[in-house]
């Protein structure tokens, strides 16, 4: 399996970066693309160095090269995940304003009817961020805001993001065991 994993500068890059740890861990090919503001969102909200996490990466890209590969169709992946993905890239993708490649790519991703998620993350939602959301959903993108959920009483912020980067994974049927299954505990 061949996935892309874009990680944009809204809150949350520990969900791109444990997204990456366990597709590593499963050997899943990974292609990253980083937006500027992700990289310095990493520093901010975790311990793990940019080195770090682009070694988690089988290849990577930079967001401005609008000549890589995962910029054309007929370069094979399975999907594509953006993780955490801004409001400023959900919009970008709802309207086809491909200015970054973690843009570029999501909208390829959708010109070749390949799986593509999207873990928003923004509290509130306007109007504009619900008819954006909207409009990918009836095309057939997956909207999968990293939700809390309470009934495996999580203990720690990794169980938190553990079960959203697991909710994410079982889009494309990767085994993993970062949560228990309802009725296994």
């Amino acid at each position: 399996m061949k996935l892309v994993i874009g990680i944009t500068g809204s809150t949350g890059v520990i969900y791109g970066i444990r997204m990456l740890e366990t597709l590593k861990k499963s050997n899943i090919e990974t292609h990253l693309i980083m937006s500027e503001w992700a990289q310095k969102c990493i520093s901010m909200e975790t311990d793990y160095s940019l080195e770090y996490v682009t070694s988690l990466a089988t290849s990577i890209s930079d967001e401005k090269n609008m000549a890589s590969s995962v910029s054309s169709g007929t370069h094979r992946i399975d999907g594509m995940i953006v993780a955490p993905c801004s409001m400023k890239t959900l919009a970008a993708i709802a309207n086809g304003y491909d200015d970054t490649l973690i843009a570029r790519a999501a909208g390829v991703t959708i010109k070749e009817s390949r799986k593509l998620i999207l873990m928003v993350r923004e509290t509130p939602l306007s109007a504009i961020h619900l008819e954006n959301m909207l409009k990918l959903s009836r095309l057939g993108v997956v909207i999968l805001p990293p939700v809390t959920e309470f009934y495996t009483k999580p203990k720690s912020i990794d169980d938190i993001v553990n079960h959203g980067v697991g909710k994410c994974l079982d889009q494309f049927d990767v085994e993993h065991d970062l949560y228990p299954r309802w009725g296994t505990f």
